[in-house]
């Protein structure tokens, strides 16, 4: 599946799969599509950034997104969920309970980080939380003998973080923040850094050496890039 990506303002990173940096923040969403269904790895920051991907979607494939995963329980890449009805929401284990007490302080966060506040309110307000909860790994079936793998690999820089595996010449790890390549690694008071190495090294594995990392904000990377995040981040917390 060949689409015309960057007509879109969208980076293609394989057949059928590409990705959009989004504005203010920097925050990754990917879009990976087989013959059947469509994944969308998160969904923006805002329900207008949510109903924009939505459209690039629609407009790419001709078709709805079927299938969302969300990276991780942060603002900037869970708030557009509501614009995609119908959408089955995959998080790691833990996402949901974690979205469905803690709206408020999603919102707190969002205006802290300057969001206006009544579209914060707009996006907590209409809060999707996932249905689907991954506790190892999850393979999902795409259609066209594409089948993705959701891998709950953290906790690292969250409590709950989810990374997809794209099969493929080249192969697509879809890392959310665990990797950041626009600034140094934000450690909020979520992160477990005495883990965040060996979610690294899970990355690592699922992806080899000639796969492409696709951050949570920032330019796409390469396994020695992953490598060398992890050494300063063992550094920076103490831990091997």
């Amino acid at each position: 599946m060949d689409v015309s990506w960057e007509d879109f303002g969208w980076e293609r990173l394989g057949d059928g799969t590409g990705r959009r940096r989004l504005p203010r923040w920097d925050a990754t969403a990917a879009l990976v599509a087989g013959t059947d269904g469509a994944l969308l790895y998160d969904t923006g920051s805002t329900l207008r950034e949510g109903a924009g991907l939505r459209a690039d979607a629609e407009g790419l494939l001709g078709r709805r997104v079927t299938h969302i995963a969300l990276s991780h329980p942060h603002f900037d890449h869970v708030l557009g969920t509501a614009a995609f009805a119908g959408a089955e929401v995959y998080g790691a284990v833990g996402t949901a309970e974690l979205l469905s007490r803690g709206a408020a302080e999603l919102r707190a966060d969002a205006v802290r980080h300057g969001m206006d506040e009544q579209e914060a309110t707009a996006a907590t307000d209409a809060l999707v939380v996932p249905r689907h909860q991954v506790s190892g790994d999850w393979t999902l079936d795409l259609g066209g003998g594409l089948q993705v793998l959701l891998a709950n690999v953290g906790p690292g820089h969250s409590g709950h973080d989810l990374a997809v595996l794209v099969p493929g010449s080249p192969v697509v790890v879809l890392c959310g923040d665990l990797v950041e390549e626009s600034g140094e690694p934000q450690a909020g008071p979520d992160a477990v850094p005495a883990r965040w190495p060996a979610a690294l090294d899970r990355l690592l594995e699922l992806g080899g050496e000639d796969a492409l990392y696709v951050p949570g904000h920032g330019a796409v990377v390469d396994a020695a890039f992953v490598r060398a995040q992890r050494a300063r981040l063992a550094a920076r917390f103490g831990v091997s």
